[in-house]
């Protein structure tokens, strides 16, 4: 695998993913919801992949822990690679092997991913039980303490609490509790910080990047929120219709990005120092994923398209600068000048 995001240490990566494709086959015919994804992960790091609804992130992260919907998804190419150890093709029964103790997945509703009808310290300590083969005793000692660990007020008192009577934030901590409660190797969060405020927002970010340090764990940050990624990622993988765009250093891509995409989703973040104007946002709906439109697939809704772009497939990731790669025919041209200098000539 060429290796477009790596970090410093083994030359082994904890987790790599090449080339992956995912499908799903319906009624109306197969949708291509991952196209060609590739990315690494090292101990101790932090990448967040990035997009819109429908791009593919989430899919990308339930094909890595296996629970894809099968059928009708199924991964049709591609590696999933664990220090080396292949995932795709691995047997149902190896896999659950793999979930909770190597990988391990926060959700973004938590109320949803939590039992309603069994209390929260249960629900961790089941984890214990399970696959450590804890008593009860120990494994509702050992509930409590992670609880405390993610910060959970009176987490012996409210051991017994059902999810309804926990707060969003709470619930969340649940939820984290629950997945780092094995010490996994791999942290993926998913939307962790949906319908949260802005300071619970922060908090929770702040609990991932340090339990990420403590346990020297690989952490997989999913979101649309580039706010939310800007201090806690080394690296970004930038999606849309399933394909990856753009992928480097955060600093990179956050100062010079080279692909219109990933600029249009900077420029829609909200500029308290703008004086005057209106926001600015990407016109259009992203592709359906049944008819993806010839050339790039984002052609239809970028300013800076030209006839290549719309007849000649994206180019695969072109290396732009470094680790800076990029999925544009102009990507030197959106880096150097920005999209609108590069749109005016």
């Amino acid at each position: 695998m060429s290796s477009l995001v790596a970090g410093s240490g083994s030359t082994v990566p904890l987790l790599a993913v090449d080339d992956l494709h995912v499908e799903f086959a319906t009624r109306d015919g197969l949708v291509r919801a991952v196209n060609g994804v590739s990315f690494e992960l090292r101990a101790g790091e932090t990448i967040a992949i990035l997009g819109e609804s429908g791009s593919g992130k989430s899919v990308t992260a339930q094909a890595i822990m296996g629970i894809l919907p099968t059928p009708p998804a199924r991964i049709t190419a591609g590696s999933i690679r664990l220090e080396g150890r292949e995932l795709v093709g691995l047997r149902e029964r190896d896999y659950r092997g793999v979930r909770g103790r190597q990988i391990a997945m926060i959700f973004q509703d938590a109320l949803s991913s939590l039992n309603p009808v069994t209390c929260v310290g249960e629900q961790i300590a089941e984890m214990f039980r399970i696959h450590d083969g804890a008593g009860h005793g120990a494994a509702k000692a050992a509930a409590i303490e992670v609880m405390e660990r993610v910060r959970i007020p009176g987490a012996a008192r409210r051991y017994g609490d059902y999810p309804h009577q926990f707060s969003g934030g709470m619930r969340q901590r649940i939820m984290i509790a629950m997945m780092i409660a094995l010490k996994p190797q791999v942290l993926i969060a998913d939307e962790p910080t949906t319908a949260l405020d802005v300071t619970v927002q922060s908090q929770i970010m702040d609990l991932l990047a340090e339990l990420k340090t403590e346990h020297n764990m690989g952490l997989i940050l999913i979101t649309h929120d580039l706010g939310v990624v800007a201090d806690v990622a080394q690296h970004i993988t930038v999606m849309y219709a399933g394909r990856t765009m753009e992928q480097g250093p955060v600093d990179d891509i956050y100062s010079r990005p080279a692909n219109p995409y990933t600029r249009g989703l900077l420029e829609s973040i909200p500029n308290l120092e703008a004086k005057t104007g209106r926001l600015p946002a990407i016109q259009g709906l992203p592709p359906n994923l049944l008819r993806i439109p010839p050339g790039c697939p984002y052609n239809p809704r970028c300013p800076l398209a030209q006839e290549i772009c719309t007849h000649e497939p994206a180019p695969a990731l072109l290396q732009v600068e470094g680790s800076h790669h990029s999925a544009c025919h102009f990507a030197q041209e959106v880096r150097s000048y920005g999209i609108h200098r590069a749109v005016q000539g």
